[in-house]
């Protein structure tokens, strides 16, 4: 699990590569979400294009981070999601719960 992280104005976009999984993978997302949140950024947007797999325990990790940026008064949102994990998130009904974009400039557009 890899995470390159850019801003684009005051929105940080964590480019995530790899697989999210129970230990490496949900740590570095916890992790930079909340170093984000620490440096004052609350616009937050997870781009999953080149994630490749996702456990229940990343499923949890995002469910976490969302929760978190939330109470902060900030917000996540999803960007350019796999079919995977797209069908994953709408058998959860977390679909509901997330912002989610196919587009980057309309995921920046959108705060």
């Amino acid at each position: 699990m890899k995470i390159e992280t850019r801003t684009v104005g005051d929105v940080y976009i964590l480019d995530c590569s790899g697989k999210i999984t129970l230990g490496e993978g949900t740590m570095a997302i916890r992790n930079t979400v909340r170093d984000i949140l620490k440096s004052g950024g609350r616009k937050i947007i997870l781009n999953l294009a080149d994630v490749n797999y996702i456990d229940s325990s990343g499923i949890g990790e995002l469910v976490s981070s969302f929760t978190t940026v939330t109470n902060q008064g900030g917000k996540l949102k999803l960007l350019n999601l796999t079919k995977k994990i797209q069908e994953l998130l709408q058998i959860t009904k977390l679909l509901t719960v997330f912002s989610v974009y196919d587009d980057e400039r309309a995921a920046v557009a959108s705060f």
